[in-house]
């Protein structure tokens, strides 16, 4: 009999599904819903919602497409992994029906609660206990919601972050993670459980909060329910749960200290685990607990996120030729500009508050346009180009901090699937580039595998784990990219003052 494991990612832009073998470590099946990307809806300024019963449909629809196509038989399924867009707040009475759409990762509506706590709590308290300002985290969005809409929080009977939500939905139980609580800014690091100071300063009812469970752990089982209509087996357990980030880079076998993880979908990151709890002292990059932190062993993931990522990709996408252009065309189009874009400069700030630039609402820009020179392939290379700087700009705040930034591992996927990102990438850095066959969804079932016992280790998990690529930077294109990277800087003060 086979041993199967699932995996579900639940992102901002679609929905993904992967089934693992779990003898030979790779996939045999995987689908993401929807076709074209999930709205974000934004009906004000600066804010991004997400209706979780999306969610839970097009994860009906993975799940069946997936299970069928792999004629899964009954006991063959061992565990189930969940993985989520992080930061998202998500609100449910006391029977489990949700309040209001999921105030998602990218809003932006509580940066200023979360600034005028950083004051009133204390620096000193937020960074050493904290390990970040409470900034416009999950626990900054919740207190807006009990100041703004009042008669909706007197319903809350449980926050959760959406992927807790799903594990709801498919096992009727609400629990969440360690790891959750600290991307929401709840979590005292000293205390080594919830802040009671953030409780207190935000009027958080404390039994909002779920009991936390490890990621690796029995996290319910799946209801009859749910079975009917995901077509997975009553009974499966739930074995872990991460956020996208700290999922990304377990599903990418980072877990020791000096490791590194990068993505870039709608996002852009940079996850980086050590085993001090380290901390930016303007908070523009974030620390949370690690997916197998321990009080006797700790772990910790250091994270830059530029937001303004995959996002501007796909805006250019649109603008430039819609569905008659695909993204490899894009990348093509962008490589025959020459390096530095012929003096255009993309600041790609415009998906949300970003946190390297201290929550301030810098916005997307393009700089130096020249009519009579730049075409399509300028702002291209320009948008590309400018990612890669405005993750350089973490970066060099991550080395500053004292981490010790090498090599780099992410899966072959978005726009690293750009050979002109991966050479600008690795050359502005001066950093080795590792692309692995993996994503989230499958990690997350690597992640349930280990949670259910299937895989007697780590390393056994990841034995089916294929390296394909490694990109190191060309001393010949080092100083190149540099001044790429210095024009961008110059720009970036510019519209800053």
């Amino acid at each position: 009999m086979r041993k199967l494991l699932l995996g579900i990612d639940i992102g901002s832009s679609s929905i993904k599904v992967s089934l693992l073998d779990a003898d030979s470590g790779k996939s045999i099946g995987s689908k993401s819903f929807p076709e074209e990307e999930m709205l974000i809806q934004s009906p004000e300024k600066a804010w991004a919602e997400q209706d979780p019963e999306t969610w839970w449909k097009y994860v009906q629809q993975a799940t069946k497409h997936v299970l069928y196509g792999a004629s899964v038989k009954s006991k063959e399924l061992q565990g189930i992994g969940i993985a989520y867009q992080m930061h998202g707040l998500v609100l449910v009475d006391k029977n489990q029906k949700v309040l209001r759409s999921s105030i998602i990762w990218c809003d932006s509506r509580a940066v200023e609660i979360g600034d005028a706590a950083f004051i009133e709590m204390g620096e000193e308290y937020c960074l050493s206990h904290l390990l970040n300002s409470p900034g416009n985290f999950t626990a900054s969005k919740l207190r807006w919601v009990i100041e703004n809409q009042p008669e909706l929080a007197a319903k809350i009977h449980k926050i959760m972050l959406p992927g807790d939500f799903i594990a709801m939905k498919l096992s009727g139980e609400i629990v969440t993670s360690e790891t959750g609580l600290s991307e929401g800014i709840f979590w005292d690091f000293k205390a080594n459980g919830i802040s009671q100071k953030l409780l207190d300063q935000y009027q958080i009812n404390p039994n909002w909060i779920p009991r936390a469970l490890p990621s690796f752990s029995q996290q319910g089982n799946v209801s009859d329910l749910a079975s009917e209509l995901t077509g997975i087996e009553a009974g499966v357990p739930i074995t872990y749960r991460a956020g996208d980030q700290p999922n990304n880079a377990f599903s990418l076998q980072v877990l020791k200290p000096g490791e590194l993880a990068t993505t870039a979908g709608t996002s852009g990151t940079v996850y980086g685990v050590c085993d001090t709890p380290l901390y930016d002292p303007k908070s523009r990059v974030n620390t949370f607990v690690h997916v197998n932190h321990t009080k006797e062993n700790p772990s910790y993931g250091v994270l830059l996120c530029v937001n303004g990522t995959g996002i501007l990709n796909s805006w250019m996408k649109k603008l430039i030729g819609g569905q008659k252009i695909d993204y490899q065309e894009m990348n093509r189009m962008a490589s025959s500009a020459p390096s530095g874009a012929d003096g255009l400069v993309f600041i790609p700030f415009g998906n949300g508050a970003e946190r390297i630039m201290q929550n301030k609402p810098v916005g997307a820009h393009l700089l130096g346009l020249d009519l009579l020179k730049h075409s399509k392939n300028h702002v291209l290379r320009a948008g590309q180009e400018g990612i890669v700087s405005a993750l350089t700009y973490g970066f060099r705040i991550m080395q500053d901090m004292g981490m010790n930034l090498k090599t780099v591992k992410a899966g072959q996927a978005n726009m690293f699937l750009s050979p002109l990102f991966r050479k600008t990438f690795v050359n502005m850095n001066q950093i080795v580039l590792e692309l692995y066959d993996t994503d989230g969804a499958q990690g997350a079932a690597r992640g349930a595998g280990i949670g259910a016992g299937v895989f007697a280790s780590t390393s056994e998990a990841f034995e089916g784990l294929s390296l394909l690529e490694s990109v190191e930077p060309n001393s010949n294109f080092i100083n190149q990219y540099e001044d790429v990277y210095q024009n961008w800087l110059q720009a970036l003060e510019k519209i800053k003052k």
